[in-house]
C-alpha cells in the first residue's frame, strides 16, 4: 500500500459473492464500493489542499499524523486509516477454499502460539471484545514478538 495521492480505491482481487455463505455480495459491495470508495474521496479531499503532504504513502500520512497540522489530524487519521483498513481487509480476506495460511505462516503461528487452532482462538475473543467497529491484528511488537491488539474504529496499528 505504498500508493500516493491522489489515492485510488482498487479492485477486489475476487468476486464479490466468493466470501459466501459468511459473506454475502451486497456486504461486500458495500463496503468496498461505498464505504472504502468515501474515505479515499475525502482523504483525497483533504490531501488536494496540502500538496506537501501528497507524495507521502497511506502509512507514512498515518505515522505522522500527529506531526501534521492540527486542522487535518483527525480527518487524515480517519480517512487514511479508512482506506488502509479496508485495503488491508480486503487483500487478506480468505474463503474456506483457501489454503489458510500457508505452511510457513502455520508453522510460526504454531511456534508462537503452540497451534494455529490456540492462535485462532485468541484472535477470535480479541476481535469480539471489539465494542462496536473496529479490528483485531496480529502485530510484531519492538523486541521482535508476536502480539494480538484491537483497535477502535479506523485507527491502525501504526498509533499503538
Amino acid at each position: 500500500m505504498n500508493e500516493k495521492y491522489p489515492f485510488v480505491n482498487p479492485p477486489l482481487p475476487y468476486a464479490y459473492d466468493s466470501m459466501e455463505p459468511y459473506i454475502d455480495a451486497k456486504t461486500m459491495e458495500l463496503h468496498h464500493d461505498r464505504h472504502l470508495q468515501t474515505y479515499v474521496d475525502k482523504l483525497n479531499e483533504i490531501l488536494k489542499d496540502y500538496p506537501e503532504y501528497q507524495s507521502l504513502s497511506l502509512e507514512q500520512l498515518l505515522m505522522a499524523a500527529d506531526s501534521l497540522p492540527l486542522e487535518i489530524q483527525t480527518q487524515i487519521r480517519d480517512n487514511a486509516g479508512g482506506v488502509y483498513n479496508h485495503i488491508f481487509y480486503f487483500e487478506n480476506l480468505k474463503n474456506a477454499g483457501m489454503e489458510i495460511p500457508p505452511e510457513p505462516l502455520r508453522e510460526y503461528m504454531n511456534s508462537e502460539f503452540g497451534t494455529y487452532e490456540i492462535f485462532q482462538s485468541k484472535l477470535a475473543e480479541a476481535a469480539l471484545s471489539v465494542f462496536g467497529s473496529g479490528y483485531a491484528w496480529l502485530v510484531i511488537d519492538a523486541f521482535g514478538n508476536p502480539k494480538i491488539i484491537t483497535t477502535k474504529n479506523q485507527d491502525t496499528p501504526f498509533e499503538k
